[in-house]
């Protein structure tokens, strides 16, 4: 049992669980975009993520404390040096554009984690952090996705787009409510500028409007609609239920398990003709 929770444990804390989630999301943009991916586009972002995330999870910890690692967290950096090798192999088949695009994301990721100009990171700006997280999301896994397939853009593709930057946000809300009692102020999450309750409330209204956008997309069929529908409703109940006091993995795998129950939902619901 020991060795399933710190398994577990690792799973959460190496990113691995974040970065099947990101890659869920690119599997709705393909499904929702008709687009054809290859499977090395996808090793592509999950590697990508793992490197990302950790980086800035990890960076600042493993500069200040690189000597007396904890076992679990060089275990991590083990795993993030590999990701970071086949990263880089993977990237030489990826077209130009692709990594132009996430280049750019790149940077704000980067930018999010270690401090520039002011000696601040994007990360310490007040106010900003979910937006960040929300735009590098969003284009990760419905812009590059579209570069990746050689497709224009369109209304579609913008309303898909506005969406998964809505939902991104929400899912963050309850991150941001379990660290209320630990975030400087200065970081002016929404949970401490308006308070729980009516951070929750902007979380709802952003579902709706997150609904709306599936609604309008032009080729939106009957599947995505109910597979839609039941991700907001499931965020919706994850919403509700965040807390400042919550289960240590209640944000970090609950939450952040969303993204694949809905891939999983849709494509269930993609075998059916309705």
């Amino acid at each position: 049992m020991r060795l399933l929770k710190a398994a577990f444990a690792f799973y959460i804390n190496s990113s691995i669980h974040v970065a099947f989630a990101v890659t869920a999301l690119v599997g709705l943009t393909q499904l929702y975009l008709s687009l054809e991916l290859k499977w090395l586009f996808y090793a592509f972002v999950f590697l990508g993520t793992i490197s990302a995330y950790n980086f800035v999870k990890y960076a600042e910890i493993a500069g200040l404390h690189h000597r007396s690692l904890a076992k679990s967290l060089k275990a991590i950096q083990v795993l993030s040096a590999v990701c970071g090798v086949l990263l880089v192999l993977v990237t030489f088949y990826m077209p130009l554009a692709v990594i132009i695009y996430i280049a750019a994301f790149g940077v704000l990721t980067f930018f999010y984690a270690v401090p520039f100009l002011t000696k601040s990171n994007l990360r310490s700006v007040g106010g900003i952090k979910v937006f960040i997280v929300a735009l590098v999301w969003a284009g990760v896994t419905v812009i590059v996705p579209v570069v990746a397939a050689n497709e224009l853009f369109s209304t579609t593709v913008m309303l898909l787009f506005l969406q998964r930057f809505l939902l991104v946000v929400v899912w963050i809300l309850p991150f941001e409510i379990r660290d209320v009692k630990y975030d400087h102020l200065s970081l002016g999450t929404m949970p401490q500028r308006i308070g729980i309750n009516k951070t929750k409330i902007v979380g709802f209204v952003l579902l709706a409007i997150a609904l709306l956008c599936e609604l309008l997309i032009d080729n939106s069929q009957l599947q995505k609609i109910l597979a839609g529908s039941l991700m907001v409703v499931l965020t919706g109940l994850m919403l509700l239920k965040a807390q400042k006091s919550q289960g240590q993995f209640f944000a970090s795998f609950w939450v952040e398990s969303i993204p694949i129950w809905w891939w999983l939902i849709a494509y269930f619901f993609f075998q059916f003709t309705f």
